[in-house]
């Protein structure tokens, strides 16, 4: 297995392997190819991607606001799971965190994310029974869709 850092580049194969995964949701501006490239450059070296015989496998978005990291969009392609792959991706993005001095990070897992749920609980990702997490969509034309 490669591991390495993604760069925009990766943008094609990473938004096809996105849409292999069932029930993962998309937003039409931010996860397009330009709104990945702005993410990439505000956080450079901290998205990491898989690769098996140079097919991708895995990605995962890491970037943080200079207090506290976030991982978004974590997914191994199904034929993969169960390889240590996402354990190692996410061992990768919390060391690039931690060179930035990022103490803390945070994430969102979908309620009805089983697979999601069950690895970031055994990944000792505390569960926070204790927030509501709230979101608010400033441009009505950045619109999710599921698939």
């Amino acid at each position: 297995m490669e591991y390495r850092y993604m760069t925009i580049d990766d943008y094609d194969k990473v938004n096809e392997l996105w849409h292999t995964i069932r029930g993962f949701v998309l937003r039409s501006l931010d996860d397009s190819r330009e709104g990945i490239e702005r993410f990439l450059k505000r956080n450079p070296d901290m998205s990491i991607v898989a690769f098996s015989e140079g097919r991708l496998v895995g990605a995962l978005l890491c970037g943080h606001d200079g207090r506290r990291g976030g991982f978004y969009h974590v997914c191994v392609h199904e034929d993969f799971r169960n390889q240590g792959i996402a354990s190692h991706m996410v061992r990768l993005a919390l060391d690039a965190l931690k060179r930035e001095g990022i103490n803390k990070i945070n994430l969102i897992a979908f309620k009805e994310n089983e697979i999601g749920n069950r690895f970031w609980k055994g990944a000792d990702f505390t569960f926070r029974g204790d927030l509501n997490y709230y979101d608010h969509t400033i441009n009505p034309d950045n619109i999710f869709s599921k698939i």
